[in-house]
């Protein structure tokens, strides 16, 4: 959006961070050029949000604060350098916006948030949970973080949820754990037959008052909206559903947020990465609503 480019972050309320790391892919590798893509197709955006009815600046002091560090190809130490570059900005009382970068990033930065925070509801946009145990017998890769972050300490399952999973899976279990850890899971098959509204208002429920983290992976959205990304699945939501469901979410304290898997070599006319901007623009509005109202 143009923002100013600078780490002033006693001057600022809400920050764009960009984490250029894919080491954690398990198919296609590309991620790491997700937050300049992001960028890029974010000069469209404009400061009035008319569905959420705000002017993202009137309530709001809002930097691009560059990128976080990461070393290429090793992931415990980008983990490292991730979270350390992420938590002055929480500890500022300052909300980030993420832009990655592959999911395993949402480990570090969880990190970082509830080292400020303590433990904090999740809720997770995405057609994988992401909580399995090991892939390629590795503990950490795009497919772990929210299990990992169950066994820090990071996350209360039980304030957290889990929304579009979908897709074809080693066995039930892939789900099963997920539920088994606490999360509450419900996959895209559900949400048609409840219909978004009322999944809006259940993910409302279960986070309640907590300090929530909200991390939204762009294969959430059908590929045929979002082709540009690392595993994508058919059948999904479309680019104005996903609208519905970040707006869903006005009035939750959202202590943080991630766009993820965003992958510009497979995105013809920048598509996938224009939602992922507009997904930002959404969260940005959230931020400036809450303050609007009082927050």
């Amino acid at each position: 959006m143009r923002l100013p480019h600078n780490q002033d972050l006693e001057n600022a309320d809400a920050a764009i961070v960009g984490a250029p790391f894919d080491t954690g892919a398990t198919f296609r590798s590309g991620a790491r050029f997700g937050p300049e893509g992001i960028r890029s197709m974010s000069h469209l955006l404009r400061r009035y949000n008319p569905s959420l009815d705000v002017l993202i600046f009137d309530h709001l002091s809002v930097i691009d604060y560059g990128d976080v560090p990461v070393v290429p190809g090793y992931i415990e130490s980008s983990y490292e350098r991730i979270a350390d570059g992420l938590e002055p900005i929480h500890r500022a009382g300052v909300v980030p916006i993420v832009l990655g970068g592959d999911h395993s990033i949402a480990l570090p930065e969880l990190r970082a948030a509830a080292a400020v925070h303590g433990p904090l509801a999740l809720v997770q946009f995405d057609s994988h949970p992401d909580t399995w145990d090991k892939y390629f017998g590795e503990l950490h890769t795009h497919g772990t973080p929210f299990r990992r972050a169950v066994e820090e300490g990071l996350l209360d399952p039980s304030r957290s949820i889990q929304v579009g999973m979908r897709g074809s899976i080693y066995d039930a279990g892939d789900w099963e754990d997920a539920k088994e850890m606490g999360f509450d899971l419900v996959p895209t098959d559900e949400v048609r037959e409840l219909g978004i509204p009322a999944v809006i208002e259940h993910i409302r429920e279960r986070v309640g008052d907590a300090k929530t983290y909200v991390s939204f992976d762009v294969d959430f959205v059908d590929p045929a909206y979002a082709p540009g990304t690392g595993t994508p699945e058919i059948g999904g939501f479309t680019s104005r559903e996903a609208q519905e469901f970040a707006r869903g979410l006005a009035g939750l304290d959202i202590i943080g947020f991630d766009v993820v898997e965003v992958y510009p070599a497979y995105d013809p006319a920048g598509i996938t990465a224009l939602l992922a901007a507009n997904i930002a623009h959404d969260f940005l509005s959230l931020i400036s609503l809450r303050r609007k109202n009082g927050g």
